[in-house]
């Protein structure tokens, strides 16, 4: 009888410490994809700061393009409070379905803005500008690593829940699927290459 005891003890320690690992193991990659989400959520923050200041920058040469401006300034802020919210839940489906967008808005407005500068050539050669458009162009390759590191981070975090015997604790331990970032769109696909 003791015996029978004291297997039953090690064999419920041995499942409680096998339960303790793949806990710990999804926190862990829990926290990675959120710090992964965090490098993005600071290169588009660099990104909206750096807007403001070309459309500023723009104005003078751009007196008869108010429409212009104003959608890419609404495009900018449209993202900024989908990143806000998407900051809450990093990986949520929704939260990061509406940055996705906001982000394709802001990238079109750019390229709509990129386009329009193409017609004042002077605007083109101010150094402001061109410096703006370096750093904005720096910022997108910026967000473009971070928008993979992730995508990364996201899939093995999914895949260690998906994986047998950690399916059978993920839901338990309350563990959900985190979103990717997708492009769901063929014009978000496209590169925003930012060259005034």
């Amino acid at each position: 009888m003791g015996t029978v005891l004291l297997a039953l003890l090690v064999a419920i320690g041995l499942i409680f410490l096998f339960m303790m690992v793949i806990y710990n193991r999804l926190v862990g990659l829990k926290n990675r994809f959120k710090n992964a989400y965090s490098q993005i959520d600071v290169q588009l923050k660099r990104r909206y700061d750096l807007i403001p200041n070309l459309v500023e920058t723009s104005k003078a040469y751009l007196k008869h393009e108010h429409q212009t401006l104003e959608a890419v300034i609404q495009a900018r802020n449209h993202a900024l409070s989908a990143m806000k919210a998407a900051d809450q839940k990093p990986g949520d489906a929704k939260s990061m379905k509406s940055l996705a967008g906001a982000e394709a808005a802001v990238g079109g407005a750019l390229l709509q803005l990129s386009a329009v500068m193409e017609n004042y050539p002077d605007l083109k050669a101010d150094r402001t500008i061109a410096n703006l458009s370096e750093a904005l162009t720096s910022t997108e390759n910026r967000v473009s690593f971070s928008r993979q590191a992730y995508n990364d981070e996201v899939m093995l975090y999914n895949t260690q829940c998906e994986l047998f015997p950690n399916v059978l604790f993920a839901a338990l331990f309350g563990f959900k699927e985190a979103a990717l970032w997708e492009l769901s769109e063929a014009a978000e696909r496209k590169s925003v290459k930012v060259a005034f």
